[in-house]
């Protein structure tokens, strides 16, 4: 038998409706904060990644899908979006679109190797923000209030952490003194560490190895090292989240894992742990990557692990609005008309296709977690009435056949 490799997985049955679900609200919520949709390849040319993620970070070091193609091409399958979409903004020349800003969202799977376990996978998926060509500290706002507002959505409350790395002098200047500080130190880190001690320090900061170690925990404050714009700008940030009314904690050991990031990071935790994804402002990452100076800033999500939250808080339950129980012919032809007028009002509506007796129909619509149940009998539709019960109260009603659409419609 042929099975899935390992870190992939098949997205069917609760985990399928639950995506399907994320994936609409995300889609509802692009449209009123007027985010246009983008598709970028699976895979790239590995340079792009190379630099554009930063060939320190951890995802380039270890976790990327490289392979040559037939024509001996070096590609990577993609570990993260958004260098993909800077990609196409630039070579789609999008920085010329009169407006000055491009508000651009996605949905598509990563691929990264690496140890898979709950929430982690090596084929995984995000939904993700692009806002790029505005600097100001109102859209950096904007995209934490969306990614935040989207998971309450969902039901899930979230804290955003948030830091400032501030500017390229800033960091600079901060990094110099995270060196001179942790090279006392460096022999008891991890081997990776040892490694980012030359390449970017930083890097140290995000270690999953050593971050409970006293040696990071007492490292240098970045907030300390930010120049007066920097801090001007990170108030700014501040002060509109406030007025959005957004919870936040300032985290001043909060670096993210791509080297691109400035200003402003954030990570949106849930109980004040488990990162349900992120990001921040990259205002150099398109000059880098051969275009123009453009200041950008940029979220993403994971939707496992959204997905499993979900299922543990048992927010996710499983229902339809009216399941329609019929046994003889003329019943379920009625039940045939039903279903359609009310699916086409937007009433998600099911029934039964075995040909079992009313009373394990019964036990079906338990089963689908129906809320209302519309009963069919056909003495009653000779006099041009359908029987109703709510599932819930058990309550049940008489409601003449012209009338039962909206009458559902006002019940659900």
């Amino acid at each position: 038998m042929i099975i899935k490799p390992k870190g992939c997985y098949d997205l069917l049955k609760e985990d399928a409706r639950i995506y399907k679900h994320i994936e609409d609200v995300v889609d509802a919520y692009a449209a009123v904060y007027d985010y246009k949709f983008i598709r970028t390849p699976l895979f790239e040319n590995a340079e792009l990644f190379k630099r554009g993620v930063g060939e320190s970070s951890d995802i380039v070091q270890k976790e990327t899908y490289d392979f040559t193609d037939r024509s001996n091409r070096v590609l990577t399958l993609r570990p993260e979006g958004t260098a993909g979409v800077v990609r196409s903004f630039i070579e789609n020349k999008l920085y010329a679109d009169p407006s000055g800003i491009n508000k651009l969202y996605y949905i598509g799977t990563m691929y990264r190797y690496e140890r898979p376990g709950l929430g982690r996978n090596r084929e995984f998926t995000q939904f993700g923000l692009e806002a790029l060509g505005s600097d100001d500290p109102l859209i950096d706002a904007e995209i934490i209030s969306f990614s935040v507002n989207v998971l309450r959505e969902l039901g899930l409350d979230v804290t955003v952490h948030i830091n400032n790395l501030g500017g390229k002098e800033d960091r600079e200047n901060y990094k110099k003194a995270l060196k001179e500080y942790l090279m006392p130190h460096i022999n008891d880190l991890c081997e990776d560490c040892q490694k980012r001690i030359e390449i970017n320090p930083l890097r140290i900061l995000d270690c999953k190895v050593d971050a409970d170690s006293d040696i990071l925990k007492n490292a240098p404050d970045i907030l300390k090292y930010q120049s007066e714009e920097s801090e001007k700008r990170f108030k700014k940030v501040l002060e509109y989240l406030d007025y959005l009314d957004v919870d936040y904690e300032i985290d001043n050991t909060l670096v993210r894992g791509l080297d691109y990031y400035d200003y402003m990071v954030y990570e949106l935790k849930l109980d004040d742990s488990l990162a349900l994804g992120g990001g921040g402002r990259y205002n150099h990452l398109v000059s880098e990557l051969d275009g123009p100076e453009v200041p950008c800033v940029g979220f993403a999500c994971g939707i496992e692990r959204i997905i499993n939250c979900l299922k543990e808080k048992g927010l996710q339950d499983e229902y339809v609005d009216v399941y329609i129980l019929a046994v003889n012919e003329e019943e379920k032809m009625k039940a045939n008309i039903l279903m359609q007028d009310l699916r086409l009002n937007g009433i998600t509506c099911e029934t039964d296709y075995l040909n079992k007796g009313l009373k394990a129909q019964f036990k079906d619509a338990d089963r689908h977690n129906a809320k209302q149940l519309i009963i069919l009998n056909s003495e009653m539709l000779q006099k041009g009435m359908i029987n109703v019960k709510d599932n819930i109260t058990k309550e049940e009603t008489t409601v003449a056949e012209d009338e039962i659409i909206d009458h559902m419609l006002s019940l659900l």
